[in-house]
Order: structure tokens, then sequence, then C-alpha cells
């Protein structure tokens, strides 16, 4: 049970399930990272580390969303005041976040620099705490849309989906029409930004364009919206007649468009190599706000809601792994690059590993797998101190 206004509120048993699902799937993503970057330099060692990275990572790829899902389903509309909102996210998402910005810029590179970088961005080390920032977004906006969030009609729900299921086409449409030709900009924290193709009234005085407030994560807030009040209990045939095409589909996208890009650099020649602008470029259908992650996502979230499992492992292990999941989103890339450059060290790499061809894969699920027991033994551990965990770990 949780306490929101002092009423005891029944917990979403496969919202749980989802977080836990989700939390592993971020770290499924960073340990396929070795298999095709070098740094942020694009580094495919052999054919098999291209099957298998892309593969494992495409489908890995809606792990984020499901996480803005997840908070939409439980929060959105507000139940309570903007101000107690507000309240309750500083403690449980902003504290912890500035905690392990300041750690990961204590512990990587220049601590001098990164701290002063942090006014502005996240540090180069941890981006993985972009996160952080498009979740804040999120909960801004929330106050200001829940009048309408609850009110509003399935059919005209249905439409706001629509649009921002159009949107998720845009970067495929950016991509096309750049041909590959794609720019960054070096901010100060080293984080690359792909140069916009202008589309429908965006140009150098005007970066929003028709579709720009209704695009990227938005949707998932949405989603969520829909999920929570006009989705109630499916029947399995549905469920795996409205979940499976979304998948397929969805994973045909992120993965194709990865694995064509990459041979199309390298004409089926290993090792393929290419510098940064090269990485944006391949990982385009891997984005968030992109197609195949969208109908990943929603395929995804049909399937889980189904799950009622609510038994002694639910109590036992996953009740307190979801509790703990944003505090071991926060740590986890302390200790995966560890357990990933231990295996590669162990297991060899690619086909010529100790494994052959299932060396890849295996690396990469078991740094998934060891890097999530101890982010969550560490996270719950660290959620038990009395007065001071939460402020650490959420």
């Amino acid at each position: 049970m949780e306490r929101q206004n002092d009423k005891c509120i029944k917990r979403e048993v496969w919202v749980d399930w989802l977080r836990v699902f989700a939390c592993l799937l971020v770290m499924v993503v960073h340990s396929s990272e070795p298999f095709y970057l070098d740094g942020y330099d694009t580094l495919i060692l052999t054919d098999a580390d291209l099957i298998w990275a892309s593969a494992i990572d495409s489908a890995a790829r809606m792990s984020v969303p499901l996480f803005v899902i997840a908070s939409s389903y439980l929060l959105f509309p507000l139940r309570y005041s903007s101000g107690e909102f507000f309240k309750r996210r500083t403690v449980r998402i902003l504290i912890p976040f500035v905690v392990w910005s300041v750690v990961y810029a204590l512990c990587y590179g220049d601590p001098l620099t990164n701290l002063s970088t942090l006014l502005l961005n996240f540090n180069f080390t941890a981006s993985h705490l972009w996160f952080v920032y498009m979740l804040v977004g999120i909960y801004i906006l929330m106050p200001i849309l829940s009048p309408w969030a609850k009110d509003v009609s399935k059919k005209e729900l249905k439409v706001y989906l629509a649009l921002w299921l159009l949107t998720t086409i845009i970067p495929l449409i950016r991509d096309i029409m750049t041909l590959g030709n794609v720019s960054f900009i070096m901010g100060p924290s080293f984080i690359p930004r792909q140069a916009d193709y202008p589309l429908w009234g965006e140009c150098s005085w005007n970066p929003n364009g028709t579709f720009y407030y209704i695009s990227g994560c938005i949707g998932y807030l949405l989603a969520g919206l829909y999920f929570r009040r006009f989705v109630g209990d499916m029947k399995w045939k549905k469920v795996l007649i409205v979940s499976l095409p979304l998948l397929l589909i969805g994973f045909g996208v992120i993965e194709g468009g990865f694995v064509l890009k990459a041979l199309s650099k390298s004409e089926g020649i290993f090792p393929i190599r290419g510098d940064w602008g090269n990485t944006i470029w391949m990982e385009t259908t891997w984005h968030n706000e992109t197609l195949g992650v969208a109908l990943m996502t929603l395929g995804t979230v049909v399937l889980l809601k189904k799950i009622k499992a609510d038994g002694m492992f639910y109590q036992k292990l996953i009740v307190p792994i979801s509790k703990a999941s944003y505090g071991m989103y926060l740590m986890h890339l302390m200790l995966l690059p560890v357990v990933s450059n231990a295996l590669r060290h162990v297991l060899g790499i690619g086909e010529e590993g100790l494994l052959g061809f299932m060396t890849t894969p295996t690396i990469i699920l078991l740094t998934a797998l060891v890097t999530f027991i101890l982010t969550a033994f560490v996270s719950i551990v660290i959620q038990h101190i009395p007065k001071i965990g939460k402020y650490i770990v959420g």
C-alpha cells in the first residue's frame, strides 16, 4: 500500500512489474554499448557484435518510455495540490538526482570542470541523467494539463495520441532529408546535438514548428493517461492481437534502421568505424520519440497490464526493487562499466571469445543482470538508512 494525502491506496501490481522490467532494460541498453561504441565514436569489431548488440539493444529500447508511462499512470491527473506534488517530487526525484550528479562529477574526469558545467547540463560521463531533465519537464506540465486530463473524452485523447504518433515519423523524415550528413554542436557538457532539417515552420528564428509541442515524450504522458482511464482488463486473445503486431513492427523499424546504416557505411567489412556524427545517424531509429520505440512501448504496456501476480515473490522481491528502481537507475553506471570490462576480459570478444558466436550476447546479458542485482541490493540498503536514505536514492 502507498500513502497519499493520508489515504491508503492499493499498489498497482502491474506497474511494479513494469518498473522492475524497465530498470533491467535500461541496463541491457547500456551493456550493449561497448559492442558498437568506442567512447561515442562508432566501433563494431565483428559481425557477431553487430548482430547481437543491435538485436538486444533494439529489443530493450522502450525502457525509458515505460518509466514515463508508469509515472503518468500513477500521478496524472494530479490528485492533490500542485505545491504538494512538487514537494513530493523534489524529495523523490530532484534531491537524489543532485546527489548523484555530484558523485559522478567527482568520480570521473576533472571534478572542477564537471561541477562548473552542472549548472548548464549533465556531465558527459553521466549521460544517462538526461532522463531526469526530461522527467522534470513532464512534471512541470502535469498541473497545467490535469484539469483537461480529468475530463477529456476517449475520442479526443485518441486524436492527440494519433497526432503524437505522427510526430514519431518526423525524426525519420529528417534522417532521410539529410542523407546521413549530420552535424552536431559541442556544448559545455560535450553532448552532441544533431542539426535539424527545418520542417513545418522551423527556421533560424523559430525552432518550434507545428508539431513541436505535441512531440517527444509528452506522448507517453498521454499514453499513460489513456491506459489508466480507458483500457480495462482485456482478454488474452485481444492482448496478443494488439501487442504482437506493435512489438514486431516496432522492433523491425528500430533494428532494421540501425543494421542497414551500419552495413551501408562498411559495405560488410569489419571492423566498422565512424565518428560521433556517424553514431548519431546510426542511432536515429533508437530514439525515444521515434515510431519503432513508440510502437514497442505501447505493445509492451498492453502485455504487462495483464500481470496480476501479487504473491510472495511480488511482495518480497518485486515491490522492494520497484521502490528502489530510481536509485538503481541513478547509480548503475558506477558499476556497469566495471562489470562489463571484467566479463570481456574473462570471456573475450566476438566469435573469437570463449563462447564463440554466443560470447557477445552472454556478456551483454550477464553485465545487465549482475549490475541489476548489485544496484538493487545497494539501493535497497541505502533506502533503509533512517532519515537520509530517501534523499540519496529516492
